[in-house]
Formats: structure tokens, sequence, C-alpha cells
């Protein structure tokens, strides 16, 4: 097998992804640095369509082309090889009287395989996670909701841990001619078209290791089990359709669910620049809480995701997002949503990040009906640095701070207006 060193690469900007030859399967296939250098990730084509593989993220989701892309890179005949890895040890500590202390791990595993096939590429994905080594109740986080321990109980001021099998899935792309294709992407489990990016996969914010507390707005469906999506591209836009099972994730966090693709979404993804990724989705989620059955949802979601190097060496991401859940309840549509704002700031070895939300929380009190919405916030801020330890691996030290904001009426259960949380973390990466 013929290895080829890869590490974080920023692509350069020419040429433009305009340019390009579509499906290139030549340039996709040797169109690779030499042994020792570092390959350049724009030379290769997108699985889905004639672009820069830096435009792709998880699922079938866009995110812009100036994206970094990690990890070690190989080939072993027609198959380009890649995997990337995090393993995150964090002391997490959330004060007041809903706060808790716990040290726990987190992080992912991923690997993918590609291959030219017909005009087009065939592509294989796995992903796993250490997350159910933490315990059903996963970790303690403030304002976060969503999901259950055991079936009975909702997680409340806790962020869930992920299912160890995030992702199993395979796509297909043909060429339909000048700067266009036609995919079809499956997964079991998989990532319909909805949202942005899933949070630990954009460049703004995934060197933090504390979930979002918009994640059940924007990207809670990262992991689906079962999904089909058909997708058109041309040139930089990309419209899907996508037939889900939008039941979340159980308290069993070890197995391969099942259940009918019954839930629809569609996503319009259009990227101007090589700067900026923006896209607008819609979804009808048919029964997605375990413990609220019969009651669908409908989402909205529209994001723009910017990544650019601003100087020589200072590479700065960002995120702006935002996601609406409706559901009808006694009559009322009752209508949440969710904003986010994300950025992150790399110069050598470090990197400093920080995100702000606000959410429109009716899970914050265990009630069995659908109560008034709080509106909370938060801000975290955070920093890590990492030390090359060996040729493909990386040990970060960095820690984060919280404040949370909450209104008059949630004040007494959280001893106050703003408790503060905060991280601590060692991470190894494998790049």
């Amino acid at each position: 097998m013929d290895h080829l060193e890869m590490g974080q690469v920023t692509p350069s900007p020419a040429p433009d992804a305009t340019t390009q030859a579509p499906m290139d399967h030549s340039t996709m296939r040797h169109g690779m640095a030499a042994e020792g250098e570092h390959a350049d990730h724009e030379t290769m084509t997108g699985a889905l369509g004639p672009y820069p593989m830096t435009r792709e993220s998880s699922g079938t989701a866009w995110q812009p082309d100036m994206t970094e892309h990690m990890g070690w890179m190989g080939r072993s005949g027609d198959w380009t090889l890649m995997t990337h890895g995090v393993l995150n040890l964090v002391y997490d500590h959330q004060s007041g009287r809903r706060g808790d202390d716990k040290a726990f791990v987190s992080g992912m595993l991923m690997g993918m395989a590609q291959r030219p096939i017909g005009d087009g590429t065939l592509q294989l994905k796995a992903m796993v996670s250490p997350d159910p080594l933490m315990g059903r109740s996963g970790y303690p986080l403030l304002l976060a909701s969503g999901e259950t321990a055991n079936g009975t109980d909702r997680l409340i001021d806790r962020q869930h841990p992920h299912d160890f099998f995030m992702e199993l899935s395979a796509s297909v792309s043909q060429s339909i001619g000048g700067k266009g294709s036609a995919f079809i992407y499956a997964g079991l489990p998989g990532e319909p078209a909805f949202g942005p990016p899933a949070f630990m996969h954009r460049e703004a914010i995934l060197d933090s290791p504390e979930a979002p507390i918009s994640h059940h707005w924007l990207d809670s469906t990262h992991i689906t089990f079962g999904v089909v999506t058909g997708g058109l591209v041309l040139d930089r836009v990309k419209l899907e359709v996508s037939r889900f099972n939008a039941r979340e994730p159980d308290q069993h966090r070890w197995n391969i669910e099942t259940g009918p693709l019954d839930s629809t979404s569609v996503r319009l993804s259009w990227n101007p620049a090589r700067e900026l990724s923006l896209q607008a989705s819609w979804g009808h989620f048919e029964d997605p809480e375990q413990l609220e059955p019969g009651v669908d949802q409908k989402r909205w979601s529209a994001s723009a995701l910017y990544a650019r190097e601003i100087v020589p060496g200072w590479k700065l991401s960002g995120t702006l997002a935002w996601g609406r859940k409706t559901i009808d309840h006694h009559g009322e549509s009752l209508k949440d949503d969710a904003y986010v704002a994300e950025a992150s700031v790399k110069h050598s070895n470090w990197t400093v990040f920080g995100r702000g939300e606000i959410t429109e929380n009716r899970e914050l009190l265990d009630l069995e009906e659908h109560g008034a919405a709080y509106r909370v916030g938060k801000v975290s801020v955070g920093a890590v640095r990492d030390f090359r330890i060996a040729k493909h691996f990386t040990l970060g030290a960095g820690g984060l701070l919280a404040v949370n904001f909450v209104p008059d009426g949630l004040a007494p259960l959280y001893g106050g207006r703003n408790p503060i949380g905060a991280m601590g973390f060692l991470r190894l990466k494998l790049d």
C-alpha cells in the first residue's frame, strides 16, 4: 500500500474551483504530493461533484472551499483512503444549583474510502465515538436539553452522549456534463440534508469540547438511523432531498436502530465564493422525540460558514446560524428559535475559539405538557495549544470558560441569572 502523508492543509488561492475539469479522476488518483510533502486536498475532487474535496463536510453538507481538511491519507490501487480521529479527556465544572462536575472522554474516529466508478465517485464512510463510555446521562452542560438517559426522564442541563456508531454510509455520484453531477447517499446511521455541518465538523468551533445548547435546533440529525438522500450539483449550487427516520437515538448507545423513512427534508446550498458557504433547509420530522410520541415537528434552518487566511499564517473561521422548531399543540402552533455565532482564529499551534447562542427552550422544566418557552443564552471562550508528538499525532491542552444567561423566571432554579461553566481538556489528534 502506497502511504501518502497528509496533515492540516489550507487550500491555496488558485486555481479557482470553477476552472476544474469535472470528475477528473486521474487528478483524484495521482494529483498528490510526493512522499514527505503535504498533499493538497484541493487537487482532489469531491465525492459528490466536480469541486474541491475541501468543500465536503459531515453527511452531504457543504463548507467553504478554504476549510482545512485534516487526516492521514493513503492509496491502495484505485482506492483513496483517509482516516482522522480526535480523543478528548475533559474535566467539566458547571456551577449553580443545577450544575455538576464530571470527568469524561469524548471524540470520534473516522475512516473513508473513495474510488472512481463510471463518470463519478463511490465513497464509503464509517465513524465511531467513545461517547457511550461517559454513561447514559452524558455530561453536565447548563441550558442543554434533549433525548433521555433511561427512556423515561429527560436530560436537562446535560448533554447526551452520542451513539458509538455515528455514521456508516455510502454515496455514488455521476457526472451530468459540464460542472454538474447527480448523487445518491444512504446511511445507517447517516445524516439527512438539513442544517449546517454538525458542530464537531464546523471549523469555527471544532476545537471546543462542549456541545452547543442549540444542537437540537440545528444539527441533532447528524446521527439518524436510516436516511437516503438524492441531489443535484451545478457548479456552486446543490439541491438535495432526504427521506429519513427522524426518531432521535434512544438511551441504548451501542446498537444500530432501524425505523421507517417517514420524514422529509430539503436543503439548498450555495458557495458563492471560496471563502463562503450558505445553506437554507426545511424538514418535516415525524415523531422525533421518544418522550413525545405522536408529536411531529417542522424545522427550518439557515446558515453561513466562512473560512479565510486573513494574513499569512493566521486563519479565521466563522459560523452564523438560525434554526426554528415548530409543533402543533392543542390547535396552537408553537415556534421556538435558536441563534448561533461561532468563530476561531488559528496561528501556528494555537487556536482561540468562541461561541454565542440564544435559544427559546420549553424543556428546561420537566413538564409532561409543553410549557412556556424561556429565552436563554450562553457565551463561551477558549483556547488550545497543540504539540507534535509523532508523525501523525498531536497532543493538545486547552480550556474554556462559559457564562450562561437565564431569565428571572428560571434564576431561582439555577442559583442566579449567570451561572458559570468551565472545562479543561487534553486532546489526542490523529492527522
